[in-house]
């Protein structure tokens, strides 16, 4: 094992890349064995602290942006029984909608995936560097409304309003009040065309208007919303229930089963 001296430790810390120390043994050790020249050991070391660095900032993005942590693409089941456009759902993950501050609208009934993809399309944001926030519609709602207890009321609607990705989900579980439909038209009209939003919903977009206490604030709000989006509609039966203990109980017996006949 190769001993780090106490002032390399301090000249490391000092630029702020003790990152480095935890491998700088092992990276030295392999330096020697491939023989590697003094500026390809430092290139490597280098390079590690980069990834580090990455990956360090890719979890911060991630738990800050609120987004499920196993709800990703690469965990997506394609071979659930439920219907959707796949071909534009696979271009959505391009993340060309971002850059063209373009919209999505996840529709469908309970259980289909509509938060499952948008929390995956929140990672692959994070992973490509944005900044994401995902909230569930009342408890976005709620967090407006009780900040005008201490006047953070425009600190919280900057937060809403800076990320490049803001999710909305379980959108149109219950009618807004003339406050909520205020809040969440403000939220849409300085997002609109300057951001992307995705909000999913057990309604379809026609059936939000009625929603909103102002019908004239519904309108707008929801016209440029829907105009500016990609709709996806998701249809099929719940898959949850399949997810559940009694469920995978009895998938693993026939599993036990095969093997006892191949033995």
């Amino acid at each position: 094992m190769i001993e780090i001296k106490p002032s390399l430790k301090t000249v490391l810390k000092r630029l702020k890349l003790s990152g480095i120390l935890a491998a700088l043994p092992d990276r030295a050790a392999y330096a020697r064995k491939a023989r590697l020249t003094e500026i390809d050991f430092l290139e490597l070391v280098l390079q590690d602290e980069i990834d580090r660095r990455e990956q360090t900032n890719l979890a911060t993005r991630i738990s800050r942006a609120g987004c499920e942590t196993e709800h990703t693409l690469e965990a997506f089941d394609w071979d659930a029984p439920v219907t959707f456009d796949r071909d534009r759902v696979r271009d959505l993950f391009g993340l060309g909608f971002l850059d063209r501050c373009e919209d999505v609208a996840f529709m469908g009934p309970v259980g289909v995936g509509k938060t499952f993809l948008a929390d995956a399309l929140g990672h692959a944001a994070c992973r490509a560097g944005k900044h994401v926030l995902a909230l569930r519609a009342d408890t976005m709602l709620k967090t407006v409304n009780q900040s005008r207890a201490d006047n953070s009321t425009e600190k919280v609607m900057r937060q809403l309003l800076a990320p490049h990705l803001l999710i909305i989900d379980d959108f149109g579980l219950r009618r807004l009040d003339d406050r909520q439909s205020s809040d969440l038209y403000e939220i849409i009209i300085e997002r609109h065309r300057r951001a992307s939003t995705i909000i999913t919903s057990n309604r379809s977009v026609e059936e939000w208007i009625p929603l909103f206490a102002d019908p004239i604030l519904a309108q707008s709000a929801v016209d440029r919303f829907a105009h500016n989006a990609h709709h996806v509609v998701i249809e099929g039966d719940s898959y949850r229930p399949r997810k559940g203990p009694q469920n995978r109980r009895a998938e693993s017996k026939p599993e036990r089963r095969s093997r006892a006949v191949k033995r």
